[in-house]
């Protein structure tokens, strides 16, 4: 049964982890993205990766917002189902960084037409054990650079989701939430050691930003951060950063993906350099201390 409530004892106490994070170019064919997406699941399988990170719109990128609805699907549903199996035949745990679920369920009569932008957990045997719907929706505009409205078929979620994991205790969130300092505080909070940030960040603002803005969640957290990323021209309206990254407590890159896809990089996760970081310079402690209110 999936969950999407506050963080429980983590029950996994091996100390480092293998884990690997695919860097997809995905289109709106799904059926030829499904066939990458299967093969990063075979191969990670075989290097023996304890859990895959996937990147937002891992089986599909639409040209447009009515398309992304159209190709709408729920958590029963084909992509999932197939993702399931892969899982379980595999024997490892799954990060599907979003997809687009069917917003049926809304109880606002014009939400429950759009999509959901949906980041799943799934484990070893295949089952859900937790997701999260992505709560900032992107809706931007750069004049001459790039105009983009998640917001016109994207309902927004509204629960901030931690999870057990073998790799550690997950934060999850999706893309643009990594602007929005709070939620990442919010989910350290509830026990997050390892924060996820799968995403389809546009090159501008990749450029800009993407790098500074990982770099600055994990050491402000003393957390992990796995962000999986799409890369390259999706379609004539939309081109992605790339650059995966692997980023620890300390801040440093571990694995970049570049600009290369599709891509299968391998990190190591030590939960030991967690606990140093935040026993050498212990922030959650001076924060609880602190005699002043912001």
């Amino acid at each position: 049964m999936a969950t999407t409530g506050s963080a429980h004892q983590n029950d996994y106490n091996e100390d480092t982890h293998l884990i690997g994070v695919a860097q997809l170019c995905s289109t709106s064919d799904r059926a030829t993205n499904m066939i990458t997406v299967l093969m990063m699941v075979k191969e990670a399988a075989s290097k023996s990766v304890e859990m895959l990170f996937f990147p937002e719109a891992f089986s599909f990128v639409g040209s447009s917002g009515a398309q992304t609805v159209a190709m709408g699907q729920s958590q029963e549903g084909e992509v999932i189902t197939t993702m399931r199996a892969a899982a379980k035949e595999h024997g490892i745990w799954l990060s599907l960084g979003g997809f687009n679920e069917l917003a049926t369920e809304c109880k606002d009569a014009e939400q429950s037409q759009r999509v959901y932008n949906t980041h799943i957990i799934i484990d070893a045997k295949g089952v859900i054990v937790s997701y999260y719907r992505k709560i900032h929706l992107f809706d931007i505009d750069l004049p001459g650079k790039v105009t983009l409205k998640e917001s016109a078929s994207t309902a927004a979620g509204s629960k901030v989701v931690v999870c057990d994991s073998p790799v550690g205790k997950l934060g999850l969130t999706t893309c643009y939430d990594l602007r929005f300092p709070e939620l990442f505080r919010e989910l350290v909070e509830r026990g997050a050691e390892v924060l996820l940030v799968p995403s389809a960040f546009t090159v501008p603002t990749g450029k800009a930003h993407w790098d500074v803005l990982l770099r600055a969640r994990a050491i402000e957290n003393q957390a992990f951060v796995i962000a999986a990323a799409q890369v390259g021209i999706h379609n004539e309206k939309r081109v992605s950063y790339g650059h995966s990254l692997v980023v620890d407590p300390w801040g440093t890159v571990l694995e970049d993906g570049g600009e290369e896809a599709p891509k299968l990089i391998v990190a190591t996760i030590d939960r030991n350099k967690l606990l140093a970081v935040r026993e050498s310079m212990p922030l959650a402690q001076h924060r609880a201390n602190r005699t002043c209110k912001f």
